[in-house]
């Protein structure tokens, strides 16, 4: 297969196509020599070493090698554990730079470094039948007139959903690319979502990932797809070309499929760790190649991991090789794949530099600077199993605010003592991100706000259930959070008292109402609008089942009609979605009329607020409309003043000022009547309900 060998170039990283053969680079510090191992149709193995090293890159160029070569590398070097090195060439590695991988990855012990029970040990067995091989990838693709969305943030709003959840149950995508990158871009879902009112599908893990071992001896599988080995290569089992390489030009028509539905493709990206584990974890690629260089070590006890991931390892975010990969990665899927924008799971862990959060860190300077990354959106999950950064990231990045999801949890469930959180929440959470101008304040578009996410109950099971129900997972239910902020509104599950549906009903609109209707960027659970359910399964990160997927014979059309209101609202007037705290003046009002006062907010049993909101028109008019969000969560009928501009010394009635509107309510008999109000009036908000008021000069 390999004729002959070239110096070839240290760059780029990884296997790249060019004119008649390959360039091959792979940075080690601590390798004694690399070598590329080709793979013919037959599985047979030729083993080529690299040439060259310049700095502490290996490389080579080899002539007459093209596109669907099937290749691995083995790296040579000390194996002593406890000094941090684990070089072991009887493992075929997994190229970190690879842009497609086939096959999957085996559990015996032929994959481990060491032996199971000599953890020092030098493991002899070779891994490579029961690994998978990089694929080398023609990137070419015809793009067309493919224009990235570039939706504002204050126009987006955010749909988590999964690839194969969404379309492996849906009756008008055909079957056989049901589940699969060509199945989401199926126009039954594209219409389906543009429809909705969503501008940003945020997709669960893409990269290429691990199975895991002890969930398929259960009959289980990895859903979620938190377990990357590959940060290049889109996950071969969502393909319906396969994992041949295929997958690769099938997530890209997938990208301008969507795109030219006016829809943005953002990445939950794992970056913080690798499926390679602790030291008793597997050797499949970084591990093997340069293992204190690409992963964070204990200092002092170099032959154990810190971990801040809860997985075994955490990536060594502080070295250039780490970095170097992740900043590639990054670039890959935007330049190459054109993806709109990335979620970036757990990290806090990246921000760790010598093991501490540092706002500063060489990640986040390295993402600020980048021009190829500055049009796309960013989005921390701002935590890790060591540290909460909640407002801590920089200007540039938006958050998953996980102190809006628990406050209005919280002031919907009943909760005494939270309604001055839930007023800052819908707001723009300003305790947390706003500061006056040239104080270092960040503005409402750094928070994404949301009420449940893929980690969690669904909107329906929030609503159904007091605690979680997780025995299909195999571990006892002592699995996920159990502390969730949720309520069965009377009854733990399914039930057939009318009147506890009718609230589990209700409560669901005023969470979805609340979300649209507050400033910040609203994400949407993929599901929550039609009522999907898990079965009070609050950790479903093992099924790849029906507790997942979306079943599509059972849509709550009502809710998904209300949920097309909400999101309609929100993108005509632009008072509800403010670019900056100040754009839209906010008064905080007792439900009788006047402005809350100190004492108002200190009183632990007060669950009625009204948010008046005054904002720019949305037919950018030099006049302002005004909103009235009447908020009741407490457990009886409250009865609301219709505010007049008195209170500014304005007479309603001398300047023939119209009167308000009422244009959403969670309470059925109200939505039915949107009547108009006057100045003045009183209206009746019923319990655990909200009303939406509207007024135009």
């Amino acid at each position: 297969m390999a004729s002959r060998v070239e110096p070839g170039l240290p760059y780029p990283l990884g296997v790249t196509l060019r004119a008649g053969g390959i360039n091959v680079a792979l940075p080690s510090e601590t390798a004694e020599s690399v070598e590329l191992c080709l793979f013919d149709a037959s599985g047979k193995e030729e083993r080529v070493e690299l040439p060259e090293k310049s700095g502490h890159v290996f490389h080579g160029f080899i002539p007459g090698i093209g596109a669907g070569q099937r290749y691995g590398f083995r790296v040579h070097g000390a194996w002593d554990p406890a000094r941090g090195l684990r070089h072991n060439p009887h493992k075929l590695l997994l190229d970190p730079w690879a842009r497609a991988v086939e096959g999957a990855f085996g559990a015996g012990e032929e994959v481990f470094g060491h032996h199971w029970d000599d953890a020092a040990k030098l493991n002899e067995a070779d891994s490579a039948g029961s690994v998978p091989r990089s694929v080398v990838v023609d990137e070419s693709f015809d793009w067309g007139d493919d224009t990235p969305p570039r939706t504002p943030l204050h126009s987006t709003v955010v749909y988590e959903t999964h690839v194969k959840g969404l379309t492996h149950t849906h009756p008008d995508v055909p079957e056989e690319i049901r589940g699969t990158y060509a199945g989401l871009a199926h126009p039954a879902i594209t219409s389906y979502l543009t429809s909705l009112g969503v501008t940003s599908v945020e997709l669960l893990p893409v990269h290429q990932f691990v199975q895991d071992s002890h969930l398929e001896e259960k009959g289980l599988r990895n859903y979620w797809g938190y377990n990357s080995i590959g940060f290049l290569a889109p996950h071969g089992e969502y393909a319906a070309a396969g994992d041949g390489g295929g997958q690769v030009a099938e997530f890209k028509q997938m990208v301008k499929d969507l795109h030219a539905a006016g829809l943005e493709v953002i990445l939950d990206v794992v970056y913080n760790h690798t499926a390679e584990g602790n030291d008793q974890g597997p050797t499949f690629s970084l591990k093997g190649i340069d293992n204190g260089s690409f992963y964070r070590l204990v200092e002092g006890d170099e032959g154990h991991y810190f971990d801040t991931s809860g997985t075994g390892n955490s990536l060594n975010a502080s070295h250039p090789a780490a970095l170097g990969l992740v900043m590639d990665s990054l670039r890959y899927w935007v330049q190459e794949m054109h993806v709109d924008g990335f979620r970036f799971d757990l990290a806090t862990t990246l921000t760790r530099q010598g093991g501490e959060m540092d706002v500063h860190s060489a990640f986040l300077t390295l993402v600020h600077q980048d021009p190829v990354l500055a049009p796309v959106k960013m989005i921390a999950e701002p935590w890790d199993t060591a540290g909460y950064q909640v407002g801590g990231f920089p200007a540039r990045w938006s958050e998953w605010n996980g102190k809006y999801r628990d406050d209005v949890r919280d002031f919907w469930r009943g909760e005494e003592g939270v309604l001055g959180a839930f007023a800052h929440r819908v707001t723009g959470s300003g305790d947390i991100y706003g500061g006056a101008p040239g104080t270092g304040g960040r503005d409402p578009l750094c928070s994404i706000n949301f009420i449940t996410a893929h980690d969690g109950f669904t909107l329906h099971d929030l609503t159904s259930y007091d605690a979680k129900h997780n025995d299909a997972n195999g571990e006892g239910n002592n699995d996920g959070e159990s502390d969730n902020k949720s309520w069965g509104c009377g009854a733990e599950g399914p039930t057939d008292d009318d009147g506890i549906n009718e609230l589990r009903t209700r409560q669901r609109k005023n969470l979805l109402a609340t979300l649209l209707l507050s400033h910040g960027v609203p994400m949407v659970l993929g599901g929550d609008e039609m009522g999907r359910t898990q079965g009070g399964n609050n950790n479903a990160y093992c099924q790849d089942s029906e507790i997942s997927w979306f079943d599509w014979s059972a849509v709550d059309s009502e809710l998904v009609d209300f949920t097309e209101e909400l999101t309609s609202l929100r993108r005509e007037h632009p008072a509800l979605r403010p670019r900056h705290f100040g754009d839209v003046d906010v008064e905080m009002r007792r439900a009788d009329g006047p402005e809350m006062g100190d004492a108002d907010w200190a009183e632990p049993l007060n669950k009625a607020l009204t948010i008046h909101l005054t904002g720019p028109r949305s037919d950018g008019a030099d006049d302002v409309e005004e909103f009235m969000l009447m908020v009741n969560g407490s457990e009886g009928v409250v009865e609301f003043t219709v505010p007049t501009r008195t209170d500014s010394g304005t007479d309603p009635e001398a300047e023939g000022l119209p009167g308000w509107k009422l244009v959403l309510s969670t309470d059925p008999e109200q939505h039915v009547k949107k009547r108009g109000l006057a100045p003045g009036q009183q209206i009746l908000v019923r319990d655990r309900s909200l009303t939406l008021l509207h007024r135009v000069d």
